[in-house]
């Protein structure tokens, strides 16, 4: 009598192959959801710039300049806290050469972020009119975002 040894199951090649797939795709994955983050991350951003510039332009409208900006009763009157997306914050100033208009600083940015928002058509604001519309209208802080992740800022002119 002749025995047959039939062997079932896995081979240890087969489960690393199958390991193997199943880490590519697991990469792929993280690789798709940190992009989605980070377009929802700046969508949130520009929706808010828009809200806050809104709501400034609102409020202070009735005023022929905007000297009377205060941060706390703006971000109170429109509803919204100063911190952005990013862990950082918006901040709201004078701008001290000019009355009529107002500068928006969004901080907290990382390098490749504020590359984005320097480049990004900010079409309402001043140095994108200004430049007819060959600029973004955002300027980079520092060293045209060339600092650490987080420590990067734009700001943005508002105004006539």
């Amino acid at each position: 009598m002749k025995f047959i040894n039939q062997e079932s199951g896995r081979s240890m090649i087969e489960m690393l192959g199958v390991l193997a797939i199943m880490g590519v795709i697991t990469v792929g994955a993280i690789t798709m959801i940190s992009a989605a983050m980070r377009s929802q991350k700046r969508t949130a951003l520009q929706d808010e710039v828009a809200q806050l510039v809104t709501g400034v332009r609102t409020i202070l409208g009735e005023y022929d300049d905007f000297s009377n900006l205060d941060n706390a009763t703006i971000f109170a009157a429109v509803g919204m806290s100063d911190k952005n997306p990013y862990g950082g914050k918006y901040s709201l100033m004078v701008n001290p050469s000019n009355t009529r208009q107002f500068i928006l600083t969004i901080d907290g940015l990382s390098s490749s972020d504020c590359k984005y928002f320097q480049a990004k058509a900010w079409s309402d604001s001043v140095g994108f009119a200004m430049s007819g519309g060959r600029t973004g209208g955002a300027v980079a802080m520092p060293n045209d975002c060339g600092g650490a992740s987080g420590q990067n800022a734009v700001q943005i002119t508002y105004g006539e």
